[in-house]
């Protein structure tokens, strides 16, 4: 008995950092966004409970259609991630040695070590009309002026997708590690070619560490707001603008709050969609990546 509850009392303490993470930094912020989204003011410091703002949200074409172009601009550096990152994720898992993989690993890292102000700003200084990109072209007579690389949208892609490509790495590591290399081989004795074998035993066995890191890098990408502001600039038309211009430019914590709630509702549906497109669940694929 003694013993029983002395593991019950191991695991109560195990899971309770768990438990209190998941309830202060988590379920109550969202509780009490939910909440501030539904206060109407209609008076000096008077509130009442209603969808005024959801309602002026769907009414104004500026604001869900910055949110379907953040949404569509997500979901085009996810799939640039995804294409860049499978090869370099088979050959870190599959060929490459002990030494060499710690290596790629630290080299996909180095993003990571400075904040997203920082690379952003390198991005800057690289691709501004007065940046190293512009003054090589110049100084290999490319170009007979200066070059503005900045304020676009390729350069806010470029930008997302180098910010965010260990996160497509890591779990699609982390799965094809786990396959065995005798599937690889009975493909190829089987008759099948590279393209064959990847279709039909790499890309399945891999699809857990692939939807995973999609996921992460939707949701990533979807909740940006230094980058594309910074490299996009005017016309980066990222919604997390419009949520930052509710809360800090227009002191309306009420209609950010509702542009907060929405982005988190339109994010959970396009992953919601993309696993019922993929066959996979949310449980199998955190249990695979």
């Amino acid at each position: 008995m003694l013993q029983k509850d002395f593991k019950r009392l191991v695991l109560i303490l195990l899971f309770t950092p768990f438990a209190l993470w998941i309830s202060l930094l988590i379920l109550l912020p969202h509780i009490g966004m939910i909440r501030l989204s539904l206060r109407e003011k209609v008076a000096p410091r008077v509130y009442e409970f209603g969808f005024g703002h959801y309602i002026d949200f769907l009414q104004e074409p500026i604001y869900w259609n910055t949110l379907l172009r953040t949404g569509s601009m997500s979901l085009l550096v996810t799939a640039l991630a995804l294409l860049i990152g499978f090869p370099i994720a088979y050959y870190i898992a599959k060929l490459a040695g002990n030494r060499t993989r710690g290596a790629l690993f630290l080299l996909c890292l180095v993003p990571l070590w400075v904040s997203d102000l920082i690379r952003a700003f390198g991005w800057i200084l690289l691709l501004r009309e007065t940046g190293v990109l512009s003054s090589f072209l110049q100084w290999t007579g490319l170009v007979s002026g200066p070059v503005e690389f900045l304020y676009n949208d390729v350069t806010v892609v470029v930008g997302l997708v180098y910010t965010v490509m260990l996160f497509m790495i890591v779990p699609l590591v982390s799965t094809l590690d786990g396959m065995d290399n005798a599937m690889i081989e009975a493909g190829y004795n089987l008759g099948g070619n590279g393209f064959t074998v990847l279709r039909r035993i790499i890309i399945p066995y891999a699809m857990p560490g692939i939807v995973s890191g999609c996921i992460v890098v939707f949701m990533l990408t979807a909740g940006s707001y230094l980058t594309p502001i910074l490299l996009g600039g005017k016309n980066s038309s990222w919604f997390t603008e419009q949520i930052y211009n509710q809360f800090i430019t227009r002191f309306n914590w009420e209609a950010g709050a509702a542009f907060g709630m929405l982005l988190l509702l339109f994010t959970s549906l396009v992953i919601w969609l993309g696993l019922k497109l993929s066959g996979q669940t949310l449980a199998n694929t955190v249990a695979r990546s």
